[in-house]
């Protein structure tokens, strides 16, 4: 949907979009152009994924960076893990089953 970055400008207005779209409210960070960090980490999976107890999958999400639903995978997490003590019980919302 979005051309290849030519430059470090056109590469951090793209990283602007995707972190706006996302709704990311975390500090975000762009690769060198010489993508440095991606050639350290490219064995790295275009989907987040929540492993349980017994290494089997419990959240896989979509391919990224669209597809990716913190939500989703926050309620995969909060269904594996204990409550912290004195915390409100509250049922988690319904993940997608994993695919």
């Amino acid at each position: 949907m979005f051309e290849s970055p030519t430059d470090i400008k056109s590469r951090t207005q793209l990283a602007d979009v995707c972190v706006t779209r996302l709704g990311i409210k975390l500090p975000a960070v762009v690769d060198t152009f010489d993508d440095a960090t991606e050639s350290a980490y490219s064995g790295w999976p275009d989907r987040l994924y929540v492993i349980d107890a017994n290494g089997r999958i419990a959240y896989k999400s979509k391919p990224g960076p669209f597809g990716f639903k913190p939500a989703d995978m926050e309620s995969a997490l909060r269904s594996l893990l204990p409550a912290p003590p004195g915390a409100p019980v509250v049922p988690a919302p319904s993940a997608p089953p994993a695919q």
